[in-house]
């Protein structure tokens, strides 16, 4: 089973991700935009209970995050990405760090963790390079506090759907 974990924005930063997404994200159907804190990893079935109970202790150990959207950037020439770039957050990178711990959760990391919002991959060059060059001219800042991550899973048509959300820094 392949699994993930991310934060969702509000509902109003998600829709300026999706003006953006809409056009220049082939897999904007998939799923919302997010802010990943752990990239996909496959587990079996079985050992989802262990995961989940490991999690709402990490949730419950974590505070809420405040978050804050600065700028429009790329992953080029690494990789054909755009998005919206979030200030380093100390408990952002922690969360992320305790999400990598237990024996379970330890898995290669593609690349290293930048907290962002993708607005566009899959791009060639010359259009990451054309829509950077227009959207870099224009304001992005937002803020928020991330109150909650969420177990992902993916399903056989490739779409993520949420497993179980985590509230953080709640009890019980």
């Amino acid at each position: 089973m392949k699994l993930g974990i991310a934060i969702y924005p509000p509902k109003d930063i998600q829709d300026i991700a999706n003006s953006f997404r809409k056009r220049y994200d082939p897999r904007y159907s998939l799923i919302a935009p997010h802010i990943t804190i752990k990239e996909a990893f496959e587990v079996a079935e079985d050992q989802l209970p262990e995961i989940v109970q490991y999690l709402r202790q990490v949730a419950q150990d974590t505070e809420p995050i405040p978050l804050h959207i600065y700028k429009v950037s790329h992953f080029h020439p690494t990789n054909n990405v755009l998005y919206l770039a979030i200030k380093e957050e100390p408990r952002l990178t922690a969360l992320h760090h305790k999400l990598h711990e237990p024996p379970l959760l330890k898995h290669e990391h593609k690349y290293p963790f930048v907290p962002h919002i993708t607005i566009g991959q899959e791009m060639s060059d010359d259009e990451l390079h054309d829509v950077y060059g227009r959207l870099r001219m224009k304001s992005f800042e937002f803020s928020f506090t991330a109150t909650r991550f969420h177990l992902l899973y993916q399903l056989e048509n490739e779409t993520w759907t949420t497993y179980e959300t985590f509230l953080l820094g709640q009890q019980g």
